[in-house]
């Protein structure tokens, strides 16, 4: 058993898998999976007309457009507006008595999430309470202040916001604007670090993976908040570092092996880095695993997110990116050593 250990040494060192082999198919299916995800954030998750939302909405035609969209998601208290209650005590609070306190006293969703104290950390225990803004807010509050005893000894409302749908609007733009300006700006750092094909690729990849993942929230109705944005963010950064890995290693090879064919050459190079993506990808796997199912229900989304965009992003970097080089071709390098052909354990 010693000689099997570490247990890493039972991936094979050198493998031969022909991935363009199967682009084709893996091209339809993205297609397949991308369009579904599109139409369901534009039609309420297959629930609504979208050309009855855009009519029915005011303001000019990109702030309806964005009224289509926030149908498409079940938008968390963030996104909604609502009011935000900051409990503090001088001993632990228990957030699930305090999550059932708040649906015990209004009916629509309720969310908590321990924080810091501030300004000092004094007391040293802190929570926020979030609901939608109930009729009475005033009667609701009173009720979750009558009801502390259960949650902390000595627990006291210390603050009480509310947030208008008005805000919430500009939050859930705001939030698909620096969406969209990483990946654009990701689009810039690969187009100079290599060449603008790889830079399609890379793009053309990010964006595969944050709408197959806004489409899994879409299509399921898992609720959307601001944490969800977070995790999409966290994403174009892991995907596109799994992205660079890849095309580093194409740009190598290219140097390397000038008279390879371009399909055999990506293979290669897929190949080479297997392992590392493998490595890398179950070792994030098994941290979102565990925050998903101890992490409580305020992280549940963002390591649910988390751990679907890691899975897409892989692919995306074996199906999407790389393959998506053969579409428009890339400069053979002029760096490196002579030409070579191919070599033997190419697949």
């Amino acid at each position: 058993m010693a000689s099997f250990w570490p247990l890493i040494r039972l991936l094979p060192k050198k493998t031969n898998f022909t991935y363009v082999k199967f682009a084709g198919f893996a091209a339809v299916l993205s297609i397949l999976a991308v369009s579904a995800s599109i139409i369901s954030v534009f039609t309420g998750g297959f629930r609504a007309n979208p050309i009855e939302i855009y009519q029915q909405a005011d303001g000019s035609p990109l702030a309806r457009i964005g009224a289509i969209m926030e149908r498409g998601f079940n938008l968390g208290i963030d996104f909604r507006g609502g009011t935000s209650i900051l409990i503090e005590a001088p001993g632990p609070i228990d957030q699930e008595a305090l999550r059932a306190l708040g649906r015990s006293a209004q009916e629509g969703d309720v969310e908590v999430q321990g924080t810091t104290c501030r300004p000092t950390n004094a007391p040293p225990y802190c929570a926020i309470l979030n609901f939608e803004t109930a009729p009475d807010q005033s009667a609701t509050v009173e009720e979750i202040r009558a009801g502390l005893g259960a949650v902390a000894q000595g627990a006291r409302i210390a603050n009480v916001d509310s947030v208008s749908a008005k805000v919430s609007e500009e939050l859930f733009s705001g939030g698909l604007i620096a969406l969209g300006l990483a990946i654009l700006l990701m689009l810039v750092y690969i187009w100079f670090r290599f060449e603008w094909q790889f830079g399609l690729g890379g793009v053309l990849a990010l964006f595969h993976d944050v709408i197959l993942t806004l489409g899994l929230f879409s299509i399921f109705r898992l609720e959307f908040t601001l944490t969800i944005i977070a995790a999409l963010l966290t994403i174009v950064g892991y995907s596109m570092n799994d992205t660079v890995v890849v095309f580093d290693r194409i740009r190598e090879n290219l140097r390397k092996y000038k008279k390879m064919p371009l399909g055999e050459l990506i293979d290669l190079s897929l190949n080479e880095t297997l392992s590392r993506t493998i490595i890398t990808g179950c070792t994030a796997l098994f941290a979102l695993i565990g925050l998903y199912f101890v992490g409580g229900e305020a992280l549940s989304g963002f390591a649910l997110a988390m751990i679907f965009g890691i899975v897409i992003g892989t692919y995306s970097s074996l199906y999407v990116a790389a393959p998506a080089i053969l579409i428009w071709g890339v400069k053979r390098g002029r760096e490196g050593g002579e030409a070579r052909g191919a070599p033997q354990t190419a697949g």
